[in-house]
């Protein structure tokens, strides 16, 4: 018996698992304090308590911003305005580190310190959480799960829950920080930041919030899978960040006799001509996953290295520096294995002319 063909069958969109939903968000909670923390060597083995409230701070801060970014649909300067507020907050509202003295510095003779506020320090910091506690494990945790890059990764559940986890973890590193780490070990450089400075960290905090929030989207592009020259650009990201450090090496009083004028100007400077020249090699040549892999290594293998100068400064125990030389081999052998393979079998790269995202518009 002949009849009507079979109306074709539709297929229903493949649903992510358990882990394609949570993995992201778990490893985007952990990396933040993971790269800025403890392989830096602020927080090292005989701290690593403290470890529990930055992760729940700086994880939770990371997914809330990537969150906002990922649903406006919008770029990398709105995540870097973003990640600057978020910044901004943990060094004038949350830690106050660049209100406060700084801690085994003298008092009275801070370098660059002038109103109140610690200015290389402060640029070194805003710079180094942007960049090594927002935006890198944000740009690593979406090469890890490429096909969850697009997608926001928290309903209103998850956003209400990661808000308040960030809220709580704050406080606690504030208190913890400023009213006991602080007085009983540093008393000298105990502080109470005036409520004109406050009122103007909010007020910073706000702007930067609404100017990444006023960008329009960005423009999508065609999908590219790029690799132009990744070891310049992993070299790239390795020298910006070795001269990135040298500013917080400079705020504990490595070269007191080099004007505060001279480290702030070629700080700004120096901060952005990498931003512009990051986006037009992006803009220019298309970068796929292993260049921007490639850049993150650089970047991370400057920062820790860098962060035995500051441990050797702080005089910390050689089981610190047992413990950070076993975890900066292990993190930096991870990311070396990854880029290899990805040299060696490079996918797919969604590039929408912005570093790390991606768009599904078809090629014209």
């Amino acid at each position: 018996m002949t009849g009507a063909p079979p109306l074709p069958m539709t297929a229903k969109p493949e649903m992510p698992s358990g882990w394609q939903r949570a993995g992201p968000i778990i490893t985007l909670i952990l990396l933040p304090a993971v790269i800025a923390e403890l392989l830096f060597g602020a927080i090292r083995i005989t701290t690593l308590f403290a470890l529990i409230p930055a992760t729940g701070a700086w994880g939770c801060g990371a997914l809330l911003i990537r969150d906002i970014i990922r649903r406006g649909g919008r770029g990398w300067a709105s995540l870097g305005l973003m990640a600057a507020a978020l910044a901004v907050a943990e060094e004038c509202v949350i830690q106050q580190t660049s209100f406060t003295p700084l801690v085994g510095v003298d008092p009275n003779h801070v370098y660059g310190r002038a109103f109140g506020v610690n200015w290389v320090y402060f640029l070194w910091a805003v710079g180094y959480e942007s960049v090594w506690a927002v935006i890198i494990p944000i740009l690593l945790a979406e090469l890890l799960f490429p096909n969850r890059r697009e997608a926001p990764w928290l309903r209103r559940r998850g956003l209400t829950i990661a808000s308040f986890v960030f809220l709580g973890a704050s406080f606690v590193a504030w208190y913890f920080w400023t009213q006991i780490f602080v007085p009983q070990f540093f008393p000298e450089s105990a502080y109470v930041v005036p409520l004109t400075h406050a009122a103007a960290a909010f007020a910073a905090i706000g702007l930067l919030v609404a100017a990444a929030i006023s960008l329009r989207p960005v423009r999508k592009l065609r999908p590219s899978q790029s690799v132009q020259r990744p070891w310049l650009a992993g070299v790239a990201g390795f020298i910006v960040g070795t001269l990135w450090f040298t500013l917080v090496l400079l705020a504990f009083g490595a070269a007191p006799s080099v004007p505060p004028a001279i480290p702030l100007v070629s700080g700004i400077a120096a901060g952005s001509v990498s931003l512009v020249a990051v986006h037009v090699w992006n803009k220019r040549f298309g970068w796929g996953d292993v260049n921007v892999l490639a850049l993150i290594m650089g970047a991370v293998t400057a920062c820790m290295l860098t962060g035995f100068l500051v441990l050797y400064g702080s005089g910390a125990p050689p089981i610190d520096f047992v413990g950070k030389v076993v975890l900066n081999v292990l993190a930096g052998s991870a990311l070396a294995v990854w880029l290899m393979r990805l040299l060696k079998s490079p996918p797919p790269s969604h590039a929408d002319g912005e570093v790390g995202t991606t768009s599904s518009r078809p090629p014209a």
